[in-house]
């Protein structure tokens, strides 16, 4: 009688075999798992790499910026609600890197020009 046991963790597979009239054999191996290629990775790394060092540049970035998602909308006819759209922004790849960008430029602003940043938000 052949008892096999399978565990995975991360890219560690340890395998264990119970064989009658002989002692378990424990087998380690290392497998090798294909990291995705992200396509997008030169985009994110240049957005990230965007130093906010004019005013101008940090009021363009702040106007372009959305400080919140343009399309979630909620939908109703005659006072009552219809549906609901959730906010689809978190569905764009960049959206992280772009909040972080707004996020420099606001602080830019605040902390190196003195403005008062109450009006882009």
């Amino acid at each position: 009688m052949k008892v096999s046991n399978y565990t995975t963790s991360d890219q560690i597979v340890a395998i264990s075999v119970w064989i009658p009239e002989q002692e378990s054999v424990v087998r380690t191996s290392t497998i090798s798992q294909p990291q995705p290629h992200d396509i997008l990775r030169p985009l994110r790394q240049w957005l990230d790499s965007i130093e906010v060092k004019s005013p101008e540049l940090a009021h363009r970035l702040c106007k372009l910026i959305p400080s919140q998602c343009p399309f979630e909308r909620t939908v109703s006819l005659f006072g009552r609600k219809l549906f609901h759209i959730p906010p689809l922004c978190k569905l764009n790849p960049l959206y992280d890197e772009l909040v972080a960008l707004r996020f420099r430029a606001l602080c830019y602003l605040a902390d190196v020009c003195g403005e008062d940043v109450a009006q882009y938000c």
